[in-house]
């Protein structure tokens, strides 16, 4: 007689969706309030998840990924591109494009045969106008509808500042698309940057461009398979995508519909495609259940707190009654005082802010004149014409970690008061608060006057450049997911390189000139860099300030609810309190047991994905 079958244990995605419906279906019984904000945040369609493309200059990116959304000619060959404009490619009914100056000037519409105007130190920009942060170019493509694709400008190749910059792109996006060519094996400056940002990027997918063009093409992916394992030991192993972008193309010419799908099959272009479709496009429908599944723990963790204040309201009544009483007390003499303490906390932690990060900028700005000043002494001429577009890379870079900086100090101060303030338990009451709500404070951007022809030189943006595409760094309440208190505008800063290329081509020899320019430039811009980040500071004091004084008000208002309820619990007679109790009890052990659940499936999630 034979054992019968074990059961086998339900997926993690049927876990997911059955601990899901349960804890939606108590949410609705005992507070249809949270229920229907979770499934709102459930149908919000996420963005979809983006694939960054990085590699050494000429070797067939943008061919690549040209092939790859299926338009031949699209992205300009980044042979041509000598500047730190971002090409982002999304997904649209039509194909359109338009240059973008995050936090300047609304977008530019961009007919596509223009493109490369916009995009290359090669050619004039149209009109009278200043070279893009970055280019957003959307159509009606496959790949496009699951994955966005980031194509990264190759100034300088990875050894350079370049390399710097695109492991700055590579920390925001969902993986990494890494292009080698097979005319010979990894540069040093490719392993040096693979060793690298394998310490902060989970997945790198490999492409090996040009195979029709190198009958060698296998020994060189030996090579580099090779190299990865002792230079890059994290990528050993790693599979590598042998494509011919220009066999792809070809397809469109073949005499026949047998020799065109022969071609394409060949090119292997459309097996690195369905590759990243699947590894990276798949894992956005498990990030959208885990943000399902964080509201549902927001909410469960507020009802858990005021369930507990349910129970001791009729289990103690006076007692919990003149306890709510003294934090009421305590909580609106902390408004409504002249002193305000945690106002005075505040103020200094921000005073703190400001000195470490005017400390940094000053750092940062000193490092890149540095590498620069010994960048110019070691260039030839065709380099030198190169170096203000990696000047260009290298403040967007410089800029963008001051950002992360000063939102990671915010976000600290924001915790450091409210820790001071509420307690644990307030605080799960007043993150739920604050998440439902959906409308969270913005700081806004300084004052921007219009663009004049002055501004082509250097142009000062007061809002996120590069791969966020204009969006603000979120501050959430005490450090929780979905319960935003705060947004904070980060900075950029983007030197117009096309533009000074264009005007002084013939100094751009002279590196007497070049280190005269570098140090104006460097010095303009960390005077600007200082002066946004007071001025955002001082924005950012008053609005944490009303938002702080806006939780103590919600908190007060809560207490008075609490009360309220002590009341009618007092009133009650003993069998009705107790039979009171006991279903307060019993929910109380569900939502407890629901939010440990929910817990655990998140951290099932962070697991998986971070295998991918």
């Amino acid at each position: 007689m034979t054992a019968p079958a074990q059961q086998q244990k339900p997926s993690l995605p049927q876990q997911v969706k059955a601990t899901r419906e349960k804890l939606l279906t108590l949410l609705k019984d005992v507070n249809p309030d949270s229920a229907r904000w979770v499934e709102e945040i459930r149908g919000k369609r996420r963005s979809a998840p983006s694939a960054v493309v990085v590699g050494e200059t000429n070797r067939g990116k943008s061919s690549l990924v040209n092939a790859l959304i299926g338009q031949s000619g699209l992205s300009p060959v980044d042979a041509e591109v000598a500047t730190a404009t971002y090409l982002v490619f999304g997904h649209a009914e039509e194909w359109q494009a338009r240059a973008c100056y995050p936090g300047q000037v609304a977008p530019v519409p961009i007919e596509l045969p223009e493109l490369v105007n916009w995009v290359s130190a090669a050619h004039e920009l149209p009109g009278n106008h200043i070279p893009p942060r970055y280019v957003e170019i959307d159509g009606p493509s496959e790949l496009l509808g699951k994955v966005s694709v980031v194509d990264t400008p190759g100034v300088g190749g990875l050894d350079s500042m370049h390399g710097e910059l695109a492991k700055e792109a590579a920390a925001s996006a969902t993986a990494l698309l890494f292009v080698v060519d097979a005319s010979a094996p990894f540069t040093i400056g490719e392993l040096n940057f693979l060793a690298t940002v394998g310490e902060s990027v989970e997945t790198v997918v490999f492409a090996l461009s040009k195979v029709d063009a190198y009958r060698g093409w296998r020994q060189v992916l030996e090579e580099d398979q090779a190299l990865l394992a002792e230079h890059a030991p994290r990528f050993a192993g790693a599979k590598f995508h042998p494509v011919s972008a220009r066999m792809y193309e070809m397809a469109a010419k073949a005499p026949s519909p047998e020799a065109a799908a022969m071609l394409r099959e060949r090119s292997g272009v459309e097996e690195l495609r369905s590759a990243l479709e699947t590894l990276i496009g798949g894992r956005s429908a498990m990030l959208g259940e885990a943000n399902t599944m964080r509201a549902l723990s927001t909410a469960l963790a507020e009802l858990q707190v005021r369930l507990e204040s349910e129970k001791r309201a009729l289990s103690t009544g006076e007692d919990e009654a003149e306890k709510l009483r003294a934090r009421k007390d305590e909580l609106t003499s902390e408004r409504r005082s002249s002193t305000k303490g945690w106002q005075v906390r505040m103020r200094s932690e921000i005073q703190r802010t400001r000195v470490e990060n005017n400390h940094e900028v000053q750092r940062q700005m000193r490092d890149v004149q540095s590498w620069f000043r010994q960048a110019i002494d070691a260039a030839d001429r065709d380099n030198l014409r190169e170096l203000p577009a990696q000047v260009d890379a290298a403040l967007q870079m410089v800029s963008g970690r001051i950002s992360q900086s000063v939102a990671f100090r915010l976000n600290q101060v924001a915790e450091i008061v409210l820790g001071e303030l509420f307690t644990p338990d307030e605080l799960s009451v007043i993150r739920a608060q604050f998440a439902r709500t959906g409308q969270p404070i913005v700081v806004r951007p300084a004052e921007k006057r219009p663009p004049t022809t002055e501004d082509k030189l250097l142009v000062f943006m007061g809002a996120t450049g590069g791969l966020s595409a204009g969006k603000m760094a979120l501050l959430p309440l005490a450090g929780v997911v979905a319960a935003p208190i705060l947004l904070v505008p980060t900075i950029a800063i983007a030197l117009g390189a096309g533009w000074w290329l264009s005007s002084t081509r013939k100094h751009s020899a002279n590196k007497q000139h070049m280190k005269q320019w570098l140090t104006e430039a460097i010095a303009d811009a960390r005077s600007t860099v200082d002066q946004l980040l007071a001025e955002q500071l001082i924005e950012a004091e008053q609005q944490l300030s009303l938002s702080l004084d806006e939780a103590l008000g919600k908190r007060i208002t809560g207490i008075e609810e609490e009360l309220r309820e002590v009341d009618k619990a007092l009133r009650l007679d003993t069998a009705e309190r107790t039979k009171r109790l006991n279903a307060v009890n019993k929910r109380l052990t569900d939502v407890s047991a629901g939010r440990d659940r929910a817990e655990k499936l998140l951290a099932s999630i962070r697991s998986v994905r971070d295998r991918a």
